[in-house]
């Protein structure tokens, strides 16, 4: 077996003690659960899952892409009365 280190990273106290819970409940701890998650990425030679950011889902894109060509032909331009903000 290969000789073990410790290896130190930074989580938000909450998302930390989420983890934990998670991970107990599937009989495992931060460390093992971290160490399958490397071991997946070396064997795979990609981070194991989709990192996915709602912004550029096919279905937003499409809905920016039309306000655009909208803004582009002069259509749908709404107009807002300024907003004044009140003196302290």
């Amino acid at each position: 077996m290969s000789e073990t280190i410790n290896v130190t990273i930074r989580l938000d106290r909450d998302v930390k003690e989420q983890a934990e819970k998670m991970f107990n409940d599937f009989g495992m701890n931060l460390s093992t659960a971290f160490n399958i998650f490397a071991r997946q990425s070396l064997r795979q030679g990609r981070i194991p899952f989709e990192i996915y950011d709602p912004f550029y889902s096919v279905k937003n894109q499409a809905e920016l892409s039309r306000r655009i060509a909208d803004i582009e032909a002069g259509r749908n331009l709404s107009v807002h009365e300024l907003i004044k903000a009140e003196d302290e």
